[in-house]
């Protein structure tokens, strides 16, 4: 491309990361239009030209899925995808290309396809030079996800597990990522009734939240409330009920934000309660937190 014409992309560029942080999703769509026209005018065969109409490509897609316009968004991912032609210096670009492919098709409730562009990525990012780890982590988290929902609970396992190997090794365990990950891991322990290993997961998770973010954060309190369901599964009720209510104190204390998950803890511990034949107080909680509950919605 000539000089004038490299000049106007910056600038298109500039103006559309400007656009996209002050939330004027419309104008920044029209200048990534702006942007593919222009690159799409100057296109040779070139590594030059070719890479800039796939950046503007990929820019444009960005911004239809925030629009939520995700066919389209996935018109312009795969047409970029096509244009770097599997070109081993651009391995980045097209992991995240398959990527965000996976994200828009995720969104359109499609999840083979999803999972099919998101190990493409990972393929990418892991033959990327030096691989790509923690990028490789956040799409086999989501592969896991994909794969619980499918009910295949032993390539979750394989998926969360791999996530949760590269974040501990390049993050370390105290670091919020892991211990994302580590609540996911619970999660699918508790759902495939491997009771004391869902209690090992979310230990480490809270641990990790609790020194990242104290107790009045809803992570801290999410982890708080899977603790306690955990250690309902192996016995330790004394223990559940501790972890309850810290939960839900933590999500009072939260406010209206947290409304949904107050009211989620609420129904655990007062059926907790009322299994340990304590029904009034299970009432008098129930009724704490209506009144919390209609005093945020009112």
């Amino acid at each position: 491309m000539d000089a004038p014409t490299t000049n106007l992309i910056s600038i298109l560029r500039e103006r559309l990361k400007a656009l996209r942080d002050a939330g004027n999703l419309q104008e920044a769509l029209h200048t990534a239009s702006a942007a593919v026209e222009k690159t799409q005018q100057t296109l040779g065969q070139d590594l030059d030209s070719i890479d800039a109409f796939a950046n503007a490509l990929e820019m444009r897609g960005d911004v239809l899925r925030e629009l939520a316009e995700y066919e389209a968004a996935s018109d312009d991912y795969r047409q970029a995808i096509d244009q770097l032609d599997n070109r081993p210096d651009r391995l980045d670009q097209i992991g995240r290309l398959h990527a965000a492919l996976g994200a828009a098709h995720d969104a359109l409730d499609r999840p083979a396809r999803a999972a099919d562009h998101w190990r493409e990525a990972i393929a990418c990012f892991e033959r990327h030079d030096p691989p790509l780890l923690l990028d490789v982590a956040a799409l086999a988290n989501n592969l896991g996800f994909l794969a619980k929902a499918d009910k295949d609970l032993d390539a979750a396992e394989t998926y969360f597990l791999k996530a949760l190997e590269i974040l501990h090794a390049q993050l370390g365990q105290d670091h919020e990522e892991t211990a994302a990950v580590s609540n996911n891991l619970g999660a699918l322990y508790l759902a495939a009734k491997y009771y004391e290993q869902a209690r090992e997961m979310h230990m480490m998770a809270l641990e990790t939240r609790r020194k990242l973010f104290g107790d009045e954060h809803p992570d801290t309190a999410q982890s708080h409330n899977n603790l306690a369901l955990a250690f309902l599964e192996t016995g330790d009720r004394s223990w559940a009920r501790r972890h309850f209510e810290k939960s839900l104190d933590g999500f009072e204390a939260l406010g209206t934000d947290c409304a949904d998950d107050l009211e989620a803890v609420a129904s655990n511990y007062c059926e907790f309660l009322r299994e340990e034949g304590e029904t009034a107080q299970a009432d008098i909680i129930a009724q704490r937190v209506r009144t919390v509950l209609a005093s945020q919605r009112s």
